[in-house]
């Protein structure tokens, strides 16, 4: 059924002088994790399809139970911040039809999970962001450079560079100043 590992052992690409004391679970033969260097890594990624495609830049930092559950592409730039207990997922993961959702349970404990009818979107996190404790990242969402993502915010839609967003949906609260950013 799934497999779960230490994350050294299965990323593809792996650079020098990191932390990496997270998870990974596969749920899916052939998803791909690249992972750059000087990272501090502990909380959980998960590959839910073939297609699976997790890329972590250089100087980041994820803390622990934060899940970042892929199931198309998740992309983390460098030098950004993910707090602890944050959800990033890039689909719905069920679909929103009940007829459909019926099989769900069946078709996941047998390791056949039908995932055609399912939405799905890429999350793109640049350069220099900061993710608050317990905030979601919703498929399709791109979190400009230098943003700031307030604790426990839902963020459904893209956050421009050197903005800081708060709430549920994450709305703007102010224009960040690009000096402030050191970037």
């Amino acid at each position: 059924m799934h497999k779960q590992n230490k994350t050294k052992k299965n990323c593809a690409l792996i650079g020098e002088n990191n932390d990496l004391s997270g998870k990974i679970e596969i749920r899916a033969r052939g998803g791909r994790i690249e992972i750059g260097a000087g990272n501090t890594l502990a909380g959980c990624m998960i590959l839910e399809t073939e297609d699976s495609k997790i890329n972590i830049g250089d100087n980041v930092f994820i803390n622990s139970g934060t899940i970042i559950d892929c199931a198309k592409s998740i992309r983390i730039e460098d030098d950004v911040i993910i707090s602890y207990d944050c959800i990033l997922t890039d689909t719905n993961s069920h679909s929103v039809h009940a007829e459909k959702r019926k099989m769900d349970m069946q078709m996941w404990k047998s390791g056949n999970y039908d995932w055609r009818d399912i939405a799905m979107k890429p999350i793109h996190i640049k350069k220099g962001a900061w993710i608050g404790a317990r905030a979601c990242i919703l498929k399709g969402v791109t979190i400009g450079e230098g943003a700031v993502v307030g604790m426990a915010s839902v963020v459904t839609r893209d956050v421009e560079p050197f903005t800081l967003v708060a709430g549920n949906p994450a709305r703007v609260i102010r224009k960040l100043q690009r000096s402030d950013a050191g970037l």
